[in-house]
């Protein structure tokens, strides 16, 4: 990078860091710290709800799976406004008028503490492996950038985050969430208009989406019932339904963002808002995807983008062969833009041979893939524990090698941005969860405010740690946006069948849920390790049992106590 690309990305890192120390500096009681005193307006809550759930990992990983996959993705969110009028109707007035700070508080209300303690639980062991996730989503493009140790990157990312997390607590981060979002539209707008613009001046941007629909980038929606696909309308609506209602409904990460609302007013608007822009903007992210595949019919790739990790295979052995791959690979590709030229000028015509072009593009398009194919087996030839997913490096090696310099600086502090404050709400939850619903409920229930504020700052920097720790083992988990969604589906189906039966069946106590949810858990793992069920699915299959089984369990504990 440039020195205008390092003034522009460390100028914005420090002035987040430092605003939001002094804009939330001297919280007087866990009050201030947890909830922000509840005077957040609801735009801010809007805001902090979509910084929270669009972390690096969504700018980052997301715009690499529309280049390999398509535009399918956007169907995990199709569920999404549905449950956010649910949630505004039904979730936000009992939470506000229990005058909580977690959700886990109104399950013991409602059962008992087996019944809170356990969702905690099940919220802490997920949420505390995620927040590693957005940690070493941004650990990525420093380590590639300055070729440092990805260790160390860890280290800088989750200190930057625990500084300001620690200092201010809910407010510091929903105070610093309105810039970084400002940051990420602004950065990614222009990231948008600029692949656009970079196309050869005889591929329109008409042709652009021409090309992308021919090679089948542009499958938006698929209405086929396939319980084996992992993304279609139905896994969409269905399962990103029930994922959407546990993950804004019970996990404390999102809960806690609108906990601080003013009103309930302004806590439904700020819901509501993020049902509306949620599925226009992750369209667009995974657009831009898009744009970048189209683009590399024009511009070389490389034969891998993880940079790094081939020139480690060249240094193991395979030089000469992943050169003379990297050669091969330059003959392919240019057979490849001549047909993809050869497809735009038919798509030109009033009566062009569209068909003949599109299938020796395809053909092109194979040779291509072919090739790097076997640049992936050298690699693996070289160091056969290698991560080969470059998936999260693609978008990252078009901003680094084509953008000019200065927009490359935005953009990186764009995908740092999202990182700190989705990692920074992440920590805020687990410290508050941790504290209410564990320390003070099971180990200190009598302290003062100033004891809870200091220890809340102490569990804080432990759940920092743990984060840090974690990312030594997230390069092995593939696409950084599926895996986080898939871990947690293993949990989100069984809290949210918890809290739906807190809510609507009554008849159902304490000890009956505990075991259901128990049950349902297993079931779920059962699902994970030995069957190839999509993850979206789990979220289902997660809470169907724990509502069926607490039936069941219930009618047997009554008939035990009648007889």
């Amino acid at each position: 990078m440039s020195y205008l690309d390092w003034i522009v990305l460390s100028g914005t890192m420090i002035f987040i860091v430092v605003y939001g120390v002094w804009q939330t500096r001297g919280s007087k009681n866990i009050s201030d710290y947890l909830l922000g005193n509840k005077q957040t307006p609801w735009f801010t809550i809007a805001l902090s709800i979509m910084a929270t759930q669009a972390s690096a990992i969504t700018f980052l990983s997301a715009p690499g799976q529309a280049y390999t996959d398509g535009m399918r993705f956007v169907q995990f969110y199709f569920g999404l406004p549905l449950a956010m009028v649910l949630l505004s109707i039904t979730v936000v007035p009992i939470y506000h008028k229990m005058n909580i700070y977690t959700a886990y508080e109104y399950l013991e209300s409602r059962f008992d503490v087996r019944a809170r303690t356990l969702a905690a639980i099940l919220f802490l062991s997920q949420r505390g492996l995620a927040a590693g996730f957005t940690i070493f989503a941004p650990s990525l493009i420093l380590s590639s950038l300055l070729n440092w140790d990805i260790y160390i990157t860890n280290l800088i990312i989750g200190s930057m985050v625990v500084i300001y997390t620690v200092s201010g607590g809910t407010a510091a981060v929903s105070q610093t969430q309105k810039f970084q979002m400002g940051v990420i539209v602004i950065g990614m707008f222009i990231a948008g208009v600029m692949v656009v613009n970079m196309l050869p001046k005889e591929v329109s941007f008409g042709n652009a989406l021409e090309v992308a629909g021919k090679m089948g980038r542009l499958n938006v929606v698929d209405f086929e019932f396939d319980l084996s696909s992992r993304y279609n309308i139905w896994t969409g609506v269905i399962g990103g339904f029930f994922l959407a209602l546990s993950y804004f409904g019970t996990d404390q990460s999102q809960v806690q963002r609108y906990l601080t609302g003013k009103s309930v007013t302004q806590s439904r608007m700020g819901l509501l808002f993020n049902g509306m822009a949620k599925i226009p903007m992750q369209f667009l992210i995974l657009f831009i995807g898009v744009m970048v595949y189209v683009f590399y019919f024009f511009f070389q790739p490389p034969v891998f983008f993880n940079k790094v990790l081939l020139e480690d295979a060249k240094q193991k052995g395979q030089n000469a062969n992943i050169t003379q791959l990297e050669d091969d690979y330059s003959i392919a590709f240019f057979e490849r833009k001549q047909k993809a030229l050869d497809l735009v000028k038919e798509l030109n015509k009033e009566e062009g041979n569209i068909t003949q072009a599109e299938e020796s593009l395809k053909v092109a398009d194979k040779e291509l893939s072919n090739i790097r194919e076997t640049a992936i087996e050298a690699i693996k030839t070289a160091d056969p524990n290698a991560d080969t997913n470059d998936t999260n490096y693609i978008f990252l090696n078009f901003v680094i090698d084509h953008l000019p310099a200065g927009i490359i600086g935005l953009l990186i502090a764009v995908i740092l941005s999202a990182s700190m404050s989705s990692t920074s709400s992440e920590l805020n939850a687990l410290a508050t969860t941790s504290l209410i619903d564990i320390y003070k409920r099971h180990f200190n229930k009598d302290a003062s405010d100033r004891h809870y504020l200091k220890a809340s700052r102490w569990i804080t920097v432990f759940w920092g740690i743990y984060a840090i720790i974690f990312t030594m083992f997230a390069n092995r988990l593939g696409t950084l946006i599926e895996a986080v969604n898939m871990l947690g589906s293993l949990v989100y189906g069984t809290i949210l069948g918890i809290f739906l039966v807190a809510f609507y069946f009554k008849k159902i106590g304490g000890l009956a849920i505990f075991l259901a949810a128990i049950v349902a858990e297993v079931i779920v793992m059962y699902c994970f390790l030995f069957t190839d069920i999509p993850y979206l699915w789990f979220n289902v299959i997660g809470c169907l049992p724990v509502i069926g089984f607490g039936f069941i369990f219930q009618t047997f504990l009554e008939n035990q106590k009648t007889t």
